[in-house]
C-alpha cells in the first residue's frame, strides 16, 4: 500500500512542473483508499514465502549473535535484515487494512493464508524438508523465539483482529469453518503459545531506560544511505527488542491489550459458544434435510395425501452441498475447539456453564428452540440476543400460513388459472349448501365422521403462536364446513390422474370405467382414513 501523500505509483500528489496553484486552482483529491484483491493477496503470500527461505538459509552458526561481526559478508547481512527492515512495517499496515475492509465471505481465505505463512518461518526452514510428514504434533523450536518476540503485534493484534471477524461470520458454512480452524490449529502448535506469552511478559516489563531519551531509542532506523551503514548495533535485551517493535508500529502512546488477557479470554469464550451453536444449527439442518428426503409418503406423490403448502426451506449452503460438508464442518468446528480450549486452557465446565447460559441446549425433542424472546403484552418479543442469533442464522422462527388455505398465494407448481376457476366453484358450492354440510357435519354416526373427515379444516391447536393480530382474525374468522377443489389445480395431481388413464388405456380400460376405479379407490382410502381418524381421537380420550 503506498504511504499517505503518494499516488498508487509512488509519486508525490502536486502539480505538474511549471503550473502552479493560483485562486482558481484546486488542489488535487486524494484518491481512493486502496483496494486489495486476491491476486494481489497470493502474490504477497508468495513474496513472503520466498524471503522466510531466503533468510532461514544462513547457517545456524551464522544466525547467533556471536558471529555478527564486521567480517560477515553483505549477504549474509543482507538476509537477516530483510525481513524486519523491509518488509515488516509495511506487511503489518496491509494486513490490517485487509482485516478491517475485507468483505466477510469466503474470499478472505486468500488474506488469511498469507497471515498464517509469515507466522510460520520454521515451514520454509532448511530442516524443514527431513522432517516426517506424519509428524502433525511437532514443537516449534525456541530458535525461533526471537522471531516471534520481534513479530509480537503480527501474532497477538492480528489475532484479536481475527476474532472480532469470526464473531460476525456464519460458522454454519463450510468455507468459514474451515477459516477457524486452520487458525486454531496454527496457533496451538506446541511451544508458540509459550513463546507469545513470553513475548508479552517482556513488553509489559517495566521501562529501564531514561525517560527523555526513550523516544529516541524506540525509533526505528531511518533508511538513508546503505542499509548497512544504518544498520544499529546488535542489542542483546530482548525486552528492548520488543518493545522497539511494537512502538515502531504503533507509536509510543499505544494501547497493548495482551493476548492472554481477560479481554480477549471473553472473545475467545464467545467464539467457544458461537461454534457450539453453529455445530447444532449443521446438525438440525442435516436432521431437517433427512426428514424432508424420508418421511414423504407415497401417496404423496400421487395425489391422495394433503400437499404442504406451508413447509419451510432452509437458506443454507448445506442444504445444496449435501451431507458430506455437513460431516466436515462438524469435524472443523470440533478441532477448532479443542485447539482453542488447548490454547487458553479452558475447560469442560466453562464451555458447558457458558452454553447453557446463552441458550443453546436443545429441547426434548432434539430440536431447536425459538429465537431467544419474552412474551409481553402484544405477543413474543425479541430480546437482543434473539436479534443477534436471527441475523447470523443460528436460530429462526418456523414461519407457516396461518390464514383461510383457500386464499394463499398461487404455488408454482399450481395453474393460476385453474386454481381461480375452482376456487369460484368451490365458492358456489358451499354458499349453495352450506346448510346441509353443516347438518351432516354435526351426525355421529360413520356418515357424520365421513363429512367432517372431507369438509372440515383442521384445527389449529398444534400450530404456533400467533401474533396478535392474526389471533383477532382467526377468532373472528367462521371455520364452517366447506368444500376444497384447490388440489385439482396442482401439477402433481393432474399428472397423476393423466398417468393413471395412460395405465388403464394399457390393459384395454376406458376413460370413464378408468374414472371409476379411480372413485372407488379413493372412497376406499377416504374411509379407512375416516376410521383411523375416529379410533385416534377415541384413544386420545
Amino acid at each position: 500500500i503506498s504511504g499517505p501523500g503518494r499516488d498508487i505509483h509512488g509519486q508525490a500528489w502536486g502539480p505538474h512542473p511549471g503550473t502552479s496553484l493560483g485562486p482558481d486552482t484546486a488542489p488535487p483529491q486524494p484518491q481512493e483508499s486502496f483496494t486489495p484483491t486476491e491476486e494481489h493477496v497470493l502474490v504477497v503470500r508468495l513474496l513472503l514465502k520466498h524471503l522466510h527461505a531466503f533468510s532461514n538459509s544462513l547457517k545456524p552458526e551464522q544466525v547467533s549473535p556471536s558471529t555478527h561481526s564486521h567480517a560477515t559478508s553483505p549477504l549474509e547481512e543482507f538476509k537477516r535484515a530483510a525481513v524486519p527492515r523491509f518488509v515488516q512495517q509495511k506487511l503489518y499496515l496491509f494486513l490490517q487494512h485487509c482485516f478491517g475492509h475485507w468483505p466477510l465471505d469466503a474470499s478472505f481465505r486468500a488474506v488469511l493464508e498469507m497471515w498464517l505463512s509469515y507466522l510460520q518461518p520454521w515451514r520454509y526452514a532448511p530442516e524443514k524438508q527431513a522432517q516426517s510428514s506424519d509428524c502433525q504434533a511437532r514443537c516449534v523450536s525456541e530458535r525461533w523465539a526471537p522471531f516471534v518476540q520481534e513479530n509480537l503485534l503480527m501474532y497477538t493484534k492480528l489475532f484479536v483482529g481475527f476474532l472480532s471477524r469470526a464473531l460476525r461470520t456464519d460458522l454454519v458454512s463450510p468455507k468459514n469453518a474451515l477459516m477457524v480452524f486452520r487458525v486454531a490449529k496454527v496457533f496451538a502448535q506446541p511451544n508458540l503459545a509459550e513463546m507469545i506469552q513470553k513475548g508479552e511478559q517482556l513488553f509489559l516489563e517495566p521501562e529501564l531506560v531514561i525517560p527523555h531519551r526513550q523516544h529516541r531509542l524506540f525509533t526505528a532506523p531511518t533508511f538513508t544511505g546503505s542499509f548497512l551503514s544504518s544498520w544499529p548495533p546488535a542489542v542483546t535485551d530482548a525486552s528492548f527488542k520488543v518493545k522497539s517493535h511494537v512502538y515502531s508500529l504503533e507509536g509510543q502512546d499505544c494501547k497493548y491489550t495482551p493476548m492472554f488477557g481477560p479481554e480477549v479470554r471473553t472473545l475467545v469464550l464467545r467464539l467457544a459458544q458461537l461454534i457450539t451453536q453453529a455445530k447444532q444449527t449443521a446438525k438440525s439442518i442435516s436432521d431437517q434435510c433427512g426428514e424432508s428426503t424420508a418421511g414423504r409418503p407415497f401417496l404423496s406423490w400421487l395425489g391422495f395425501c394433503s400437499t404442504d403448502t406451508n413447509g419451510s426451506y432452509a437458506a443454507n449452503d448445506l442444504d445444496e452441498m449435501g451431507q458430506d460438508s455437513v460431516r466436515k464442518t462438524d469435524e472443523y468446528l470440533e478441532k477448532a475447539l479443542e485447539y482453542l480450549c488447548q490454547m487458553f486452557r479452558l475447560s469442560e465446565a466453562q464451555l458447558t456453564q457458558l452454553t447453557l447460559a446463552l441458550g443453546t441446549t436443545q429441547d426434548e425433542n432434539g430440536k431447536k428452540q425459538l429465537p431467544d424472546c419474552v412474551v409481553g403484552e402484544d405477543g413474543l418479543v425479541l430480546t437482543p440476543l434473539g436479534r443477534y442469533q436471527i441475523i447470523n442464522g443460528l436460530r429462526r422462527f418456523d414461519i407457516e400460513y396461518q390464514g383461510d388455505s383457500e386464499l394463499q398465494p398461487i404455488r408454482s407448481y399450481e395453474i393460476a388459472s385453474l386454481v381461480r376457476v375452482l376456487f369460484r366453484l368451490s365458492s358456489a358450492i358451499n354458499r349453495r349448501f352450506a346448510g346441509p354440510m353443516a347438518a351432516l357435519c354435526s351426525r355421529a354416526d360413520f356418515l357424520g365422521s365421513f363429512c367432517r373427515y372431507h369438509l372440515t379444516e383442521p384445527g389449529l391447536a398444534d400450530r404456533h403462536l400467533l401474533s396478535p393480530v392474526a389471533r383477532g382474525c382467526a377468532a373472528r374468522r367462521p371455520r364452517g364446513p366447506r368444500l376444497s377443489l384447490r388440489f385439482l389445480g396442482s401439477y402433481r395431481t393432474l399428472l397423476s390422474l393423466l398417468l393413471a388413464f395412460f395405465v388403464a388405456s394399457l390393459f384395454c380400460i376406458g376413460p370413464l370405467p378408468c374414472a371409476l376405479l379411480l372413485v372407488l379407490g379413493y372412497l376406499l382410502y377416504a374411509v379407512a382414513m375416516t376410521l383411523l381418524t375416529e379410533r385416534s381421537k377415541l384413544h386420545h380420550l
